[in-house]
């Protein structure tokens, strides 16, 4: 697509970025406060955000940058006329987010979050079974998003990896939980936790816990979905994912309780890569001028939730409300 794009932050993350958007043929320009960071063959450095700010012909802005930055640089750049990618979180509070969105509002910019798990081939397939009935009435989720390392000074482990998982969780269910308790540790840094566990109460009694730490001895990205009929599992690797269903539940016979198993069937996904998607329909919406499916107010849901979860982080654990938290 002839869609000139910028991407400032080319690191661990924005390297991916740099790399599929120069193979789609939309990078144009590449901004990085390393002068080390490498950038693809042909595609011009700036010296500076400002420039890219400037640059008339960039057209649209991909933010891979440290999430403390996301609000500032983001309003910059729809302010410069720009369309926006900003990857999760969208902000570090619900009123930068909420600042961000209204300002792509007024501006009729495109604004999208990259919460890249929802284009994961996966994970629609997932999402699919889930609204087709296949595993019947939802009961429970959880998810373990495990790691040693990409240790952050500016957000805790809550900020870092959690948002990848409400978000998915949040599309699964079809809305935001009601509630949310939220306990963790700080083991490397003092007051940014490196641990955290989340019980999450969605409408209608389903029920999540999301696992996240970057201070565990292997990875593990998982995340298992229970129904009333079926259970699935997906399992998350940097560029492959796998996706299970099992026909497996207990079933209450004159009131005994029935272990049902059969045996466990994968489900075929499209070998596609979840950023080159994303990236994709971020390109179409900017051509377009359609909504994002992961738009500003996806973004901000996910913030709302992160928010009552630190609420309840600060406060050891108390279950804290999101009806309470900024709508």
């Amino acid at each position: 697509m002839d869609v000139p794009v910028a991407l400032v932050g080319c690191g661990r993350w924005g390297r991916n970025h740099a790399r599929n958007l120069a193979e789609l043929g939309a990078l144009a320009l590449v901004c990085d406060s390393d002068p080390h960071a490498e950038v693809p063959e042909g595609v011009r450095r700036a010296d500076g955000f400002k420039e890219v700010l400037a640059d008339p012909d960039v057209r649209a802005v991909v933010l891979a940058t440290p999430a403390s930055t996301h609000a500032a640089m983001g309003l910059a750049a729809i302010q410069a006329g720009k369309d926006v990618l900003v990857e999760k979180p969208l902000a570090l509070s619900y009123d930068e987010g909420r600042r961000l969105v209204d300002a792509a509002a007024a501006a009729g910019a495109v604004l999208m979050v990259g919460h890249v798990l929802l284009y994961h081939p996966a994970v629609e397939a997932l999402r699919g079974l889930v609204a087709d009935g296949d595993l019947g009435d939802l009961r429970y989720l959880y998810s373990n998003r495990l790691n040693l390392g990409t240790v952050r000074a500016a957000e805790n482990i809550l900020w870092s990896f959690a948002p990848h998982d409400i978000a998915v969780m949040n599309a699964l269910v079809g809305a935001a939980p009601v509630e949310v308790a939220a306990s963790g540790g700080a083991y490397l840094q003092e007051g940014i936790a490196d641990v955290t566990v989340t019980d999450l109460l969605y409408p209608g009694d389903v029920r999540a816990h999301i696992f996240v730490s970057w201070l565990h001895p292997f990875k593990e990205h998982r995340l298992v979905v229970i129904g009333d009929r079926k259970m699935a599992a997906f399992t998350d690797t940097d560029l492959e994912g796998t996706l299970r269903l099992y026909d497996r539940g207990v079933d209450i016979r004159d009131g005994v309780a029935v272990v049902r198993e059969a045996p466990e069937s994968a489900i075929d996904v499209p070998d596609a890569e979840p950023m080159r998607a994303e990236l994709l329909h971020f390109l179409s919406c900017v051509v377009e001028r359609t909504r994002p499916r992961t738009d500003g107010e996806e973004g901000l849901e996910v913030l709302r939730v992160l928010e009552a979860c630190q609420r309840s982080l600060d406060e050891g654990g108390r279950v804290v409300a999101l009806e309470d938290v900024r709508a």
